[in-house]
């Protein structure tokens, strides 16, 4: 069977990670995509790591090759007039154009969805920015760090009122253009969907800051509810809920129950101090968590990851083994389900990547190709699929057009 969204055509006009990861989401499922980047520098992804041997090249960056699979790649600078044309061109044919071009940049190119849809009646036009296309942010622009910060994580990755001492913390990597592209790609899909319903197109536009700040649960109630600032600190209402080093590597703690307690104290021995009058509850052991944190840790500190997990498993104490990278490459779990890939681009050779977290009944999801390398594949969209003849892509490659 074809993917379930092979009937897609798309055009991504996208650099990092919100856009491309958007678009991957629906190429790995089966979505046509094209890929444009600027000619000779290509996606700025390109420039990132990690590298095979820490050799940087921009064909073999792990994040460029990791969030392009399943397209096909062009350059073409949209900012000259000719070749913004053949954009038209492109997505004249297409069903979606997916970018992440910041509202500054969609002005003075003439992105505008108006303009757009005189090429496609019927297009959908996802706008993945960092704020959005309305309010005094507008024409901002955001990397990482600073949609972490203006989406609320940071703080709450902070030390809070009581440990001023400790400041906000951002989260490794992009996830803030993981966030975006999530979103995107669901709101995308669901626009496809209603395309179908009535045959017309729409402008969608997401802001990264509101994807970040939609996700942060409950900590907006904590004011207004319990007159508490959320942190990743301060004393927690019931205890343990922690984690802590053993011999090789950390876990995560968690038995507030008190049948989950007192077999945790089973495993341990049954030390006396456990039973001080101090300890005697989840909420006076929250309350007196300084004196109990020392004893524990130094028990845990005592045991292996993977023994003490399986000895909290055996009498229903929810505590769990906290994966590093490796761990996750080596889990025999994932290995079982398939989760990692190998993937091989010309350039890089085969590596692992991650797969999908997903699987579908009747229609696959796959890897059909590697992402591509820079303006692989120029003749192919723009000679066979545009119709332009060789000359006139020679004469737009000599002005810098593609």
């Amino acid at each position: 069977m074809a993917g379930a969204l092979s009937s897609l055509k798309i055009v991504e006009v996208g650099e990092m990670v919100s856009a491309p990861y958007c678009s991957k989401l629906l190429a790995d499922m089966g979505a046509e995509v094209v890929k444009v980047e600027r000619p000779g520098v290509g996606d700025r992804a390109r420039t990132r790591g990690p590298f095979p041997g820490d050799v940087a090249n921009p064909e073999t960056s792990g994040l460029f090759l990791y969030l392009n699979t399943n397209k096909r790649g062009v350059t073409l600078d949209i900012t000259k007039p000719e070749g913004f044309e053949i954009l038209e061109k492109l997505v004249a044919g297409a069903d979606i154009l997916i970018h992440n071009v910041a509202p500054p940049e969609m002005d003075r190119v003439g992105l505008r969805y108006e303009r757009m849809r005189r090429a496609n009646p019927k297009l959908i036009m996802t706008s993945i920015l960092p704020f959005g296309l309305t309010g005094p942010y507008r024409n901002y622009r955001a990397e990482d760090l600073t949609i972490w910060c203006a989406g609320g994580v940071c703080v709450l990755n902070g030390g809070g009122p009581e440990h001023p001492e400790l400041p906000p913390l951002k989260t490794a990597g992009h996830q803030e253009g993981y966030q975006g592209g999530v979103h995107g790609a669901t709101a995308t899909i669901a626009a496809a969907f209603a395309q179908l319903s009535d045959g017309a197109g729409q402008h969608i536009e997401v802001s990264v800051q509101e994807s970040i700040a939609s996700i942060l649960e409950m900590t907006f109630e904590y004011w207004p509810y319990m007159k508490m600032i959320a942190t990743r600190l301060g004393q927690k209402p019931l205890q343990p809920v922690e984690t802590m080093q053993c011999k090789d590597g950390y876990i995560y703690l968690c038995c507030i129950e008190e049948h989950q307690w007192r077999n945790f104290v089973e495993i341990m021995g049954n030390p006396e101090w456990a039973e001080m009058e101090i300890f005697k509850d989840r909420l006076v052991r929250a309350l007196n968590w300084d004196a109990l944190r020392p004893m524990l840790e130094e028990w845990v500190s005592q045991q292996t990851v993977l023994d003490l997990y399986r000895k909290a498993q055996a009498k229903r104490v929810p505590f769990a083994p906290v994966s590093t990278m490796g761990d996750l490459l080596n889990s025999e779990h994932l290995k079982a389900r398939g989760f990692f890939v190998e993937i091989a681009q010309p350039v890089a050779g085969t590596h692992k990547y991650p797969g999908a977290p997903l699987k579908y009944g009747r229609t696959p999801w796959e890897i059909r190709r590697p992402a591509p390398t820079l303006g692989q594949h120029n003749a192919e969209v723009f000679g066979k699929q545009l119709e332009l003849s060789d000359a006139r892509l020679e004469e737009l490659k000599r002005k810098g057009v593609i």
